[in-house]
């Protein structure tokens, strides 16, 4: 009976650590995309008001 007490704890412990670290993986994935389009913008404009000039 313990036995099986331990098994189920560790799969309970298990859960919540893939749980935090799919958490972490997915945030920092948001973050990346939110990173990328904010430079995308930015080369945009700066290269619309460049070819603007000449």
């Amino acid at each position: 009976m313990g036995r099986i007490l331990l098994i189920a704890a560790l799969v309970v412990v298990g859960l919540f650590l893939i749980g935090s670290i799919v958490g972490l993986v997915f945030s920092a994935l948001k973050w990346i995309l939110i990173i990328g389009a904010i430079v995308l913008g930015v080369m945009l404009i700066m290269k619309n008001t460049g070819s603007h000039r000449h």
